[in-house]
C-alpha cells in the first residue's frame, strides 16, 4: 500500500531539509556532531531495516563517549531536522489540497465541497442547508497546557522556513532564482541552529498569554476570513446556481481560551491575571481592527463624483465628524469627496481611541478620566462598530458594487462578527471544593453550618438563598485569603463585562462536579455580584459542569436531572438562552480508568446528556475537553466529530485545543484555514441526521461495548492501582520527573507537590512522560485484554468484532487512534528507560505485565481490523511516522545515557555537574517531542 502514497515532492524537499542541514553543521556545530548525527543516523535507519544487537550496542557506546556538551548541539540538530519535516509534511498536504483544488471535481472528504455534495445526495434543499448553518456554532478552547515545547520566537523562525520553502515551489523559475531561493532558505537555518529552543527562565501565565494570542496575529487573522470564503464559494457553486433563494452562510466560528482564566491547581492564576488576559486580547483585536480599516482606506477609494452613498452612511459621516471635531480630532478638509475614505479614516480614530484606553487599563498610564474621555470617542461595543461597516457595505451594494463590498471589506465584517472586542471568550475553571468552601464560609458568618447539611438539604438552602436574593457579604466579615480570592473572580466577571464586552467571557466550568449543589454554589456566588436575578429574569454567568473520572461520569445523569427539576434553575437557563453547556474530560477519565472504558463512558454520557436536555425541552452543547495524545481524547478532530453518537450533536461544538496541537493546527494561516473548515464540515455532516430519521446504534455493538470497557478498565487498574510499586517504576522509568523542572509552563505537574500518587499527577504529565519512554501506554493499555476476553468467550465473536469495526463509527475512530499509538510504541526502546529503575526485580515483573499487554493488544487489534500491519489503512500516516521513526531512536537512546548521568550525579549531590547534564537532558525532551508530534 505504501507505493501508493504520491509523496516524490515530499521526498525531494526532506532530502533538501537534510542537506541544508548537515552544510550548517559543518559550518556551525562542534567538529564531532556532524559525524556524530550522520553515524547515529545511518546507524538507526540500518537497525530498523535489520536488528543487530552489537551494531545497537556500538551505537550506544559511541554516545557514552560524548561529553554533556557536543550531546546537546547532537539533540539539537535533531531536533531542527525534525522541525522541518514537520514543515516539509505540512507543506505537502496544504500543495497536495490545491494541486487537487485546480483540478477541479469533487475534493478531500473532510472538505464543504465533499460534505455538500453527500448532503445533495441524501436530498437535503437549500433550506435545509440553511437550516444547519443557522444553528452552526464551532468553537475552539485555546488552553495553555505545557506539552507545547516551542518558543514564540522558534515558532517565528519556523513561519519564516515554511514561506521561503513555499516559494521553492514557484513554477517557471531559473536556475538562478532557484539556487537565490535555496540560499535564503539556508540563511534561515543557520538563524535556527544559533535560536535556542530552549526556555531560560520558567514560564509564566504572562508569557502563555503572550503565545496564545500569537496565533491570531501570525495566522488566524488570516485564516479565518478564508475560511469563510471557503464556505460560500462551495455553496455558491453547489446550491445557489438555482432559482432557490440562495443559502447564506453566517459566520459560525468563534474562540475561546482558559489562558488566564484557568485557575484550577495553578496558583499563579490570580484574579489580577484574568483581568490582564481581557485586557490583551483586547488590545490585540482592536489592533488588527484598526490595521484593516487603515488598509480599506486605500481599497475603497470611490469619489461622489463618480457614485451616490446611501443617506444613511452621509448622515453617520457627519454624526461622527461631530463627535470627532468637539475632540479636535478630524479635519473637514480630508476625503471630502472619497465618501467611504473619510468614513473609514473617522472609524479607524475611533478605534484608536478604544485601543489606547485599554492600553492606558492595562499599563495604568492614564487617569481615570482621559481613559473616560477616551471611551467616550470609541465605540460603545462591538454591535456599534459593527454597524458602521455594515452600513459601508449597504451603501455599497445600493451602487452596485457587490464586488468591492464582498472583499476586503466583507472580511472584516466577519473577524468582527467572530471576534468582537475580546477576541475570544474567556472560560474561567476553578475546582468545586473551593467554591464549597467559599459558600461554608460565608453562610457560617450567618451562623448556618452548610458543612453539616445533606446534599437535598443544601440544594434547597441554596435555592432558597438565591431566591431571596440574600445578601451575604454585607458584614465587615474578613474572609480567608483562597475565599476572598474566590469571590473576587466574580467581582472581575461583573466589571469586566462591562469595560470589555457582554460576550468577553465563555463558560464558568467547575472541575471535579460530583453534585448538583456544586452548581447552585457558583450562581450563589455570581449572585452577590448582580449576575444573577432572584426572579431568574436574567444569568449573565454560564455554569458548564465538568465530569472528569470514572465516577463522575456514571454520575452525569443523577447530577444533571436533580437541577433540571428545579424550577428556579429552569429560569435561569431560559433566561440565559435555554441552553445547558456540559464539560466532559477525556483525560483524567482516562488516567483513572484506561482508554477503552474512558472512551466508552464518554460516548455514553453524550447520549444521556443529550436525551436528558431534549426530555427537558432544552438545547445542550457538549463542551470536549481533549487533548494532544489519543490518551487525552487526541485524534483528528474531523474523525473526532463524526464519530460522535448520532442525535447527540445539534449544530454546536466546543472543544480543547491543547499543547503541541496548537502549533500544528495554527501556526500558518494556510493549515489553520484548513482545520477551521474541516471542523466545521464535520460539524455541517454530525449534526445532517436531525435532518433525517438517524440510525440507532445496534444494541448488541452497546452489550460488546459495555463489556469490552469493564474488561479494559479491570486490566487497567490492576496494573496502575494495584501493583505494588508501579508509581515508583513511573517515575524512575519514564523522565515524568525532570518534565516537571523544565520551563515550559506555569502550573505544577501534580496537584499537591507531597503526593505523588496517580491521582495526583496531572494528566498532562501522566501522558507525557510515558510518550517520552516509547511507552505511550494511556492510549492502548487494556485494549487486548478486552479483546482476547471477548473473544474467547466465543468462537464467533472475533467475526463480529470485524463487523463493529465496519459498521460502528466509534468503535472504528476508537482502534484508528490506538493504531496510531501502539505504531508509536516500542517496547525495545522502553526496556532500555526500565532499566534505571531502582527496584529492578519489580522493575521486570511490571515492564512484563505491560508487554504482555502490548503484544496482545497489537495481535488482537490487527484480526479486528483485518490488517497485516498497524497502519496499513493509512498509508500516508504509516509513512510520515515512519519517516521519523529512525531519527527518534538515537535520540531515546541519548535520553536514557542523559537520565542516568543526570539523576547519579544529583543523588551524589554534584550540582554543577548535574547542570552540565541537565541541558542536554531538557534538549532531548524537546527534541522526542517534535518527533513524536501528538506526545501530551
Amino acid at each position: 500500500m505504501k507505493n501508493l502514497v504520491k509523496d516524490k515532492p515530499l521526498r525531494r524537499r526532506v532530502k533538501l531539509f537534510g542537506k541544508l542541514v548537515g552544510k550548517v553543521l559543518r559550518a556551525r556545530a562542534h567538529g564531532q556532531v556532524y559525524a556524530t548525527v550522520e553515524e547515529l543516523r545511518k546507524g538507526y535507519i540500518q537497525l530498523r531495516k535489520t536488528p543487530d544487537s552489537v551494531k545497537q550496542h556500538k551505537l550506544e557506546r559511541m554516545i557514552t563517549l560524548l561529553s554533556p556538551e557536543v550531546l546537546s548541539e547532537v539533540i539539537r540538530a535533531f531536533n531542527i531536522y525534525f522541525s522541518l519535516t514537520n514543515i516539509a509534511d505540512e507543506l505537502f498536504k496544504h500543495q497536495s489540497r490545491r494541486e487537487q483544488v485546480h483540478k477541479g471535481g469533487a475534493l478531500w472528504e473532510e472538505s464543504f465541497d465533499a460534505t455538500f455534495r453527500e448532503f445533495i445526495k441524501a436530498g437535503l434543499s437549500p433550506q435545509d442547508i440553511q437550516s444547519l448553518f443557522d444553528n452552526l456554532l464551532y468553537t475552539p478552547v485555546f488552553t495553555a497546557h505545557p506539552t507545547e515545547l516551542r518558543r514564540r520566537t522558534l515558532m517565528l523562525a519556523l513561519r519564516r522556513v515554511f514561506l521561503a520553502t513555499e516559494k521553492l515551489d514557484q513554477r517557471g523559475l531559473s536556475w538562478v532564482e532557484h539556487a537565490e531561493l535555496e540560499a535564503a532558505l539556508e540563511a534561515e537555518l543557520h538563524i535556527l541552529w544559533k535560536t535556542d529552543e530552549v526556555r531560560l527562565r520558567q514560564m509564566h501565565v504572562e508569557d502563555e498569554i503572550s503565545n496564545g494570542l500569537n496565533y491570531f496575529r501570525e495566522s488566524l487573522f488570516t485564516a479565518v476570513p478564508l475560511a469563510y470564503r471557503a464556505a460560500e464559494r462551495t455553496i455558491k457553486r453547489l446550491y445557489n446556481d438555482t432559482n432557490q433563494t440562495p443559502v447564506v452562510v453566517p459566520s459560525f466560528l468563534r474562540f475561546g481560551s482558559w489562558i488566564g482564566g484557568d485557575r484550577d491547581g495553578n496558583p499563579f492564576v490570580k484574579p489580577a491575571t484574568t483581568v490582564k488576559a481581557l485586557r490583551l486580547q483586547k488590545v490585540e483585536i482592536l489592533r488588527e481592527y484598526e490595521r484593516q480599516l487603515y488598509d480599506l482606506s486605500d481599497i475603497i477609494t470611490h469619489s461622489k463624483s463618480f457614485c451616490q452613498p446611501s443617506q444613511a452612511l452621509l448622515e453617520s459621516i457627519e454624526q461622527d465628524a461631530g463627535l470627532l471635531a468637539r475632540n479636535n480630532l478630524y479635519t473637514y478638509s480630508e476625503h471630502i469627496f472619497e465618501i467611504y475614505r473619510r468614513k473609514l479614516s473617522m472609524m479607524r480614530i475611533r478605534i484608536k481611541n478604544n485601543l489606547e484606553a485599554t492600553e492606558a487599563r492595562l499599563n495604568n498610564a492614564l487617569t481615570g478620566m482621559v481613559i473616560a474621555d477616551k471611551e467616550r470617542i470609541g465605540y460603545t461595543n462591538e454591535a456599534e462598530f459593527l454597524a458602521d461597516l455594515q452600513l459601508i457595505y449597504q451603501s455599497l451594494l445600493s451602487h452596485d458594487d457587490q464586488a468591492v463590498a464582498d472583499g476586503a471589506l466583507k472580511d472584516l465584517i466577519r473577524s468582527v462578527e467572530t471576534f468582537g472586542f475580546y477576541l475570544m471568550k474567556l472560560d474561567i475553571r476553578q475546582e468545586s471544593t473551593r467554591h464549597t468552601e467559599a459558600v461554608t464560609e460565608l453562610l457560617t458568618a450567618q451562623n448556618i453550618d452548610y458543612n453539616s447539611l445533606s446534599e437535598n438539604a443544601r440544594l434547597a438552602l441554596l435555592i432558597q438563598l438565591l431566591q431571596t436574593e440574600q445578601a451575604l457579604l454585607t458584614n465587615n466579615t474578613r474572609w480567608s485569603e483562597l475565599t476572598a480570592e474566590t469571590l473576587e473572580v466574580f467581582q472581575i466577571v461583573h466589571d469586566m463585562r462591562q469595560e470589555i464586552s457582554p460576550d468577553a467571557f465563555g463558560s464558568y466550568v467547575i472541575s471535579m462536579t460530583h453534585s448538583a449543589s456544586h452548581v447552585l454554589e457558583v450562581l450563589l456566588l455570581a449572585q452577590q455580584y448582580k449576575l444573577v436575578d432572584k426572579n431568574g429574569g436574567y444569568c449573565y454567568i454560564g455554569v458548564s459542569p465538568l465530569f472528569e473520572t470514572i465516577d463522575d461520569l456514571n454520575h452525569i445523569e443523577h447530577v444533571l436531572s436533580t437541577l433540571f427539576t428545579q424550577p428556579f434553575y429552569r429560569q435561569l437557563l431560559r433566561a440565559s438562552g435555554n441552553t445547558q453547556e456540559v464539560m466532559l474530560g477525556y483525560s483524567d477519565s482516562c488516567k483513572d480508568g484506561g482508554i477503552i472504558t474512558s472512551s466508552w463512558l464518554l460516548h455514553e454520557a453524550q447520549k444521556k446528556i443529550t436525551a436528558l436536555a431534549e426530555a427537558n425541552q432544552l438545547a445542550c452543547r457538549l463542551f470536549h475537553g481533549r487533548g494532544g495524545a489519543v490518551g487525552r481524547g487526541g485524534g483528528p478532530t474531523y474523525e473526532a466529530i463524526i464519530s460522535q453518537p448520532a442525535g447527540t450533536v445539534h449544530g454546536q461544538i466546543k472543544f480543547t485545543e491543547q499543547g503541541e496541537v496548537l502549533a500544528y493546527k495554527y501556526s500558518n494561516p494556510e493549515t489553520a484555514m484548513y482545520e477551521l473548515t474541516v471542523g466545521a464540515a464535520g460539524l455541517l455532516k454530525a449534526s445532517s441526521v436531525l435532518m433525517h430519521k438517524h440510525k440507532s446504534v445496534d444494541s448488541r455493538y452497546i452489550e460488546i461495548m459495555n463489556y469490552l470497557a469493564k474488561q479494559g478498565e479491570k486490566q487497567y487498574r490492576l496494573l496502575t492501582d494495584h501493583t505494588e510499586g508501579f508509581m515508583p517504576f513511573f517515575y524512575d522509568a519514564t523522565p515524568v520527573a525532570e518534565i516537571g523542572l523544565m520551563n515550559i509552563g506555569s502550573r505544577p505537574a501534580r496537584r499537591r507537590s507531597d503526593n505523588p500518587s496517580k491521582y495526583s499527577i496531572r494528566a498532562i504529565p501522566w501522558v507525557f512522560g510515558w510518550s517520552q519512554a516509547r511507552y505511550t501506554l494511556p492510549a492502548w493499555f487494556g485494549l487486548g485484554t478486552a479483546l482476547e476476553k471477548f473473544c474467547d468467550k466465543d468462537v464467533d465473536n472475533l467475526a463480529k468484532l470485524q463487523k463493529m469495526y465496519v459498521e460502528f463509527p466509534f468503535f472504528k475512530s476508537l482502534l484508528s487512534n490506538i493504531q496510531m499509538s501502539l505504531f508509536k510504541t516500542e517496547m525495545d526502546i522502553a526496556r532500555r528507560y526500565a532499566d534505571l529503575c531502582s527496584d529492578k526485580r519489580q522493575a521486570e515483573k511490571i515492564f512484563a505485565m505491560i508487554e504482555a499487554e502490548y503484544v496482545r493488544s497489537e495481535q488482537y487489534l490487527l484480526q479486528v481490523a483485518n490488517i497485516s500491519e498497524l497502519v496499513a489503512d493509512n498509508p500516508s500516516l504509516q509513512l510520515s511516522i515512519e519517516r521519523r521513526l529512525p531519527y527518534i531512536d538515537p535520540l531515546n537512546a541519548i535520553q536514557v545515557y542523559l537520565l542516568g548521568q543526570y539523576r547519579q550525579t544529583t543523588a551524589s549531590g554534584n550540582a554543577e555537574e548535574a547542570k552540565r547534564w541537565f541541558d542536554p537532558l531538557i534538549r532531548s525532551i524537546n527534541a522526542i517531542s517534535a518527533g513524536m508530534r501528538n506526545t501530551g
